[in-house]
């Protein structure tokens, strides 16, 4: 029988690993709050804050999907920071690729527009802005009130009275319906809205 929450020792790895084994949602999502923040600090050596946030986020959405394969002798922290540290490396390349793609739109309009960067940083958000609507409503609302009015999954939880779990679900949804409806562009984006939201 698992162990309750409140006898769990968060560094007793065979118990956190067997109480996620059998889908324990109070264990998962405080293993979430005790990790994440530690993990977005890990990650933003690497890219930026937002993307950092985003690659936690899904790595913790990876690690509810497949914790029935999860074993004792791995170490979840290992596991975790293994994890991000990867996502990272990839988010790089993709951004330097990205990044070549956005020098060569910029000289191609550069005859057109007197500041190419304006003209691409609202075409980029337009296509934010169409991506967004296309989310079902929970999912666009849960993504909202976390990114934008900066709601910790447990407020929006209760704000909306359901499950912290919940708030994962559908935020981690959202996560992945933008991701596949922007492909490639979605780290230039990102990049945006966090030069946007330190201006």
């Amino acid at each position: 029988m698992a162990q309750t929450l409140t006898n769990l020792n968060i560094n007793d790895n065979n118990a956190v690993i067997s109480a996620l084994r059998e889908g324990d949602e109070e264990v998962f999502d405080h293993i979430y709050r005790y990790y994440f923040r530690g993990l977005c600090a890990f990650c933003s050596q690497y890219v930026t804050l937002s993307e950092s946030e985003e690659i936690v986020q899904d790595t913790m959405m990876w690690l509810w999907e497949n914790r029935k394969t999860l074993i004792p002798e791995l170490t979840l922290k290992t596991l975790l920071f293994t994890i991000v540290k990867n996502k990272a490396l990839n988010k790089i390349s993709h951004f330097e690729i990205k990044r070549k793609v956005h020098q060569e739109i910029a000289e191609k309009y550069e005859t057109e527009f007197s500041s190419p960067d304006f003209y691409l940083e609202n075409e980029l958000f337009r296509l934010y802005e169409e991506a967004l609507r296309k989310l079902p409503a929970e999912f666009r609302q849960a993504y909202e009130m976390n990114r934008s009015l900066q709601m910790t999954h447990k407020e929006i939880a209760e704000k909306l009275n359901v499950s912290p779990q919940t708030i994962n679900y559908r935020i981690g949804q959202a996560l992945k319906i933008l991701r596949s409806e922007l492909k490639d562009y979605l780290p230039l984006i990102m990049l945006f809205l966090f030069l946007q939201g330190h201006k």
